[in-house]
């Protein structure tokens, strides 16, 4: 019985490892709060270019890029980038779930990076749009 339980256990954590998102390829000073990118909305002077990698924008001033997941949308975030300047403030979020479940934001990040960024955020949309955005009655897109 020890034994089975044993190789369960063990199948079970290749399994989950292999399911397991890549790792994080932003650090904690690239994530900008939700509060903040309400107040620089709120003011509207000096906005960043703001990409909605996810699902839908949501965001008002947000541009739809769609899922990033997909190599089709990845090549539309190029052509969206192209001409911007690299050191340009960008905010890009996903909020379709949790970060660590998240299939568009790595994508985004790693491209940003990629193409010589350096002045991007992620917003910390760490749950999800709705909990991290909406329920605290920041703006939305009507």
């Amino acid at each position: 019985m020890k034994k089975a339980l044993a190789l369960f256990a063990l199948l079970f954590l290749l399994v989950c490892q292999s399911n397991a998102q890549n790792p994080v390829n932003w650090t904690k000073e690239q994530l900008m709060e939700p509060a903040d990118l309400a107040k620089t909305l709120a003011a509207g002077n000096e906005l960043p270019l703001i990409l909605s990698v996810g699902p839908g924008a949501s965001i008002p001033h947000s541009t739809a890029i769609g899922m990033t997941n997909d190599k089709e949308n990845v090549d539309k975030l190029k052509k969206q980038l192209s001409g911007v300047a690299k050191d340009a403030s960008i905010v890009v979020y996903c909020g379709c779930c949790p970060f660590e479940h998240c299939p568009n934001v790595r994508p985004a990040i790693a491209t940003l990076k990629d193409l010589g960024y350096s002045n991007y955020k992620l917003l910390n949309l760490s749950h999800n749009l709705k909990t991290d955005w909406i329920d605290k009655g920041f703006p939305t897109v009507k």
